[in-house]
C-alpha cells in the first residue's frame, strides 16, 4: 500500500502576537498624567486681606458708626469731617483696621482710603516695603486698594477718607500728624487714639 503522508499538525498554543488577539486579555486604560497645581504668587497677600470682618459686638475695640462710610460732605468751612475712635496706643492700629472694614462694608471703594500711623508703621506697609520702595509707592499711584503709610510720609497723597492711627510717637509728633492727615482727607478723617490725649492735640 502506498504511504499517505501525514498532515502537519498546527499547535495553537504557540506564543506570539496572534495569541493575544484571541480576546482573552482586556486592554488597559491609559494612566492619567498628573496635572501640576497652581503655582503660588510671588508674595503673600497683605495681612489686611486675610482678616475677617469683626462682628458689630467685637469686644475690646470701638468701631466707627456706619455713617463713616457714607458720602460725607465737607464741613461748612471746606474741611473734612472728623470722627474720633477711642483706642490706646497698642490697639490704635487694630481700631484703624476695624474702621477700614466698616468703611468698606458701607460702600467705600478701597482706593478711597488712606491709613496713616504716628508710631510704628502698619504691618501691611512693612510687608510691602520689604519688596522695595518703588514697588511700594507704585501701589499708591495705581490706586487699586487701601494704602498704608506713616503720617510723616511726604509722598502720601490725598484720598477721600483718611484713617489716622495714633499708635505712638511724642505729643509733638502726634500734633503734627493731625494737620497732615487733615490736609490729605478730602471728606472724612477718622482718628483712632486716646480721647483725652486727642482732645488736647485737637
Amino acid at each position: 500500500m502506498p504511504l499517505i503522508p501525514e498532515e502537519p499538525q498546527i499547535h495553537e498554543s504557540v506564543p506570539g502576537p496572534r495569541a493575544a488577539a484571541g480576546g482573552t486579555r482586556t486592554p488597559q486604560a491609559p494612566r492619567p498624567v498628573p496635572v501640576p497645581g497652581p503655582r503660588p504668587g510671588p508674595r503673600p497677600a497683605p495681612p489686611r486681606a486675610t482678616r475677617t470682618h469683626p462682628s458689630p459686638g467685637h469686644p475690646g475695640s470701638a468701631r466707627p458708626s456706619a455713617s463713616a462710610g457714607s458720602s460725607a460732605a465737607r464741613a461748612a468751612d471746606g474741611t473734612a469731617q472728623i470722627q474720633l475712635v477711642p483706642a490706646a496706643d497698642v490697639t490704635a492700629i487694630e481700631a484703624a483696621d476695624d474702621a477700614v472694614d466698616v468703611l468698606l462694608d458701607s460702600g467705600r471703594a478701597p482706593a478711597d482710603i488712606l491709613v496713616l500711623t504716628t508710631g510704628e508703621i502698619h504691618p501691611w506697609a512693612q510687608h510691602e516695603l520689604s519688596f522695595g520702595e518703588d514697588s511700594y509707592w507704585r501701589q499708591q499711584d495705581e490706586a487699586g486698594d487701601v494704602f498704608y503709610a506713616q503720617a510723616t510720609a511726604e509722598r502720601a497723597v490725598k484720598r477721600p477718607v483718611v484713617v489716622l492711627a495714633v499708635n505712638g510717637g511724642t505729643d509733638e509728633e502726634s500734633a503734627q500728624a493731625l494737620p497732615a492727615a487733615m490736609a490729605r482727607a478730602e471728606t472724612l478723617l477718622v482718628v483712632c487714639g486716646d480721647p483725652e490725649r486727642l482732645r488736647t492735640l485737637l
